[in-house]
């Protein structure tokens, strides 16, 4: 067993003075806390990497991911009570939550639990979001999920939504006024970079400069204790303005430390539904469109009572409605609000929207990815590694946020991407071997971490939280709720 070190490595020093991998990603977590070391002893990290057969030490930096999240319940936890808990992360455990959906399993008629298979859509849509050549030699990845960005996507190339139509279109255009054809359009897509290309692109040297999680302090107010619990998150309330798939990850891991969180959408808008069922564990759901200014005030009135606001929206379109960050803290002083884009903070790419294909895509993972398992082609690794990553990168900003209010007071800024994400994978370095990568649980493994449920989509196993904390354990209260089917309140807290 692994333990971490008394004197944790500083992630700005040179790669030669540390070790790849977990313990490398942990570190550069753990300078953006900024608290005291941590007792020998506290926290334990087991397994490595591969996990997945790609060359990217996946399983390992999410691992570091969950463990940071454990240290950060561990530090509220301090605030409420004084005392610490002993934290420990498996890596495979860790890398499967990249892939619930392979692990969630429902009841039959004949009392059987069976592996519930991606829907159609989602099926096809894998196969056409995929790189493609074009015709000045580069790739370039269009993404065609859900019908709206779709339709937009097709309409650029002007052909049908079928794997060899979208080939045949991507090979008449040159890769960079492709990706810029379809940016101008409103959807999303983008031409496929080596590491080193992305890193001379002013996009990555745009978020090269800054650190994987940016937390800002916006605003002074006094400092807010938190309120009475048993659980590291009791009391507090979060509104989560998200989906697919990055901000709703945060959302489920606020509510594994016992937040009460709020799914806020409006009715019809448009959703992949294995992954509403597999994110909103422990959440409740309800309905509110803001483009109706009677809904639009009740949202604002959640938010007069929030703790954190997760906004995963296009950026700028909540602004557009009211809901700026400005907007957000002058209704709220105190409020936590994070900000989960594709393309990060600042710099020329900020206000496109992007999925995790689209990441993988630009900022040199599939790229890698191709060079080192087929020769070249470009690849993406076949599990959301930017969507997860930065969710729970995200949840980590939150709760270093809520600590740093509890302690000195203030309204916080939290922003994360996917192809920060990205890029935090990679510097993690290179496995040299992982063509035995197992890929997935085995069944006898997956038996000790599922969790039952009775919800809206029947009886359900499914891969539970694989942090393990000593005296906090991790899990949700409630099941994943149907979208809506919630009030647009607050629950009360504990006396």
């Amino acid at each position: 067993m692994n333990t971490l070190p008394t004197s944790t490595p500083n992630p700005n020093k040179s790669d030669k003075l540390q070790p790849p991998g977990k313990w490398r990603a942990l570190a550069e977590l753990m300078a953006l806390r900024g608290q005291d070391e941590l007792a020998p002893g506290e926290l334990s990290m087991t397994g490595s990497d591969p996990f997945f057969p790609t060359p990217y030490r996946v399983g390992e930096t999410v691992a570091a991911a969950l463990a940071a999240i454990g240290v950060a319940a561990n530090d509220l936890w301090e605030l409420r009570t004084g005392l610490r808990q002993k934290i420990h992360v498996d890596v495979a455990p860790a890398a499967a939550t990249l892939r619930t959906v392979d692990y969630t399993r429902a009841l039959n008629q004949d009392g059987q639990y069976v592996h519930v298979p991606i829907p159609a859509a989602m099926s096809h849509m894998l196969g056409v979001t995929q790189p493609w050549p074009t015709k000045d030699g580069h790739w370039l990845l269009p993404h065609l999920n859900l019908p709206h960005l779709s339709r937009r996507v097709l309409d650029v190339l002007a052909c049908d939504d079928t794997p060899a139509a979208v080939r045949q279109a991507v090979a008449g255009w040159e890769g960079v006024a492709l990706e810029d054809a379809i940016a101008n359009a409103g959807a999303c897509g983008g031409m496929i970079r080596s590491p080193q290309e992305w890193l001379e692109h002013p996009q990555g040297r745009y978020l090269a400069a800054r650190p994987v999680i940016e937390i800002t302090k916006i605003a002074d107010t006094a400092p807010e204790q938190l309120h009475s619990g048993d659980r590291p998150l009791s009391g507090v309330r979060v509104l989560d303005l998200t989906r697919i798939l990055a901000g709703p990850v945060a959302g489920r891991a606020l509510a594994e430390h016992g937040a009460d969180v709020l799914m806020v959408g409006a009715e019809g808008l448009p959703q992949t539904p294995e992954h509403v069922r597999d994110t909103s564990h422990g959440k409740r759901s309800c309905f509110l469109n803001i483009r109706e200014p009677s809904q639009a005030e009740e949202l604002r009135a959640l938010v007069s009572q929030a703790d954190v606001f997760i906004d995963g929206y296009r950026p700028g379109r909540l602004a557009a409605h009211g809901f700026s960050v400005e907007d957000l803290v002058a209704q709220r002083p105190g409020l936590v609000v994070v900000s989960v884009s594709c393309f990060g903070s600042g710099g020329p790419w900020a206000s496109r929207a992007g999925w995790e294909q689209v990441a993988q895509a630009v900022t040199g993972i599939c790229h890698t990815n191709g060079l080192l398992t087929q020769g070249g082609q470009p690849k993406l690794v076949f599990a959301p590694l930017c969507d997860y990553t930065t969710g729970y990168l995200a949840a980590l900003g939150a709760m270093l946020a809520l600590a740093r209010r509890a302690r000195e007071g203030g309204s916080y800024h939290v922003q994360v991407s996917l192809c920060q994400s990205a890029m935090f994978v990679q510097r993690q370095g290179l496995l040299e071997s992982f063509a035995a990568a197992p890929g997935c649980l085995t069944e006898d493994e997956l038996e000790k971490l599922h969790v039952q449920a009775n919800t809206c989509y029947g009886q359900l196993k499914t891969l539970g939280p694989v942090l393990q904390m000593s005296s906090t354990p991790p899990h949700w209260d409630r099941p994943s709720p149907r979208l809506g089917s919630d009030a647009a309140q607050w629950l009360p807290r504990q006396p």
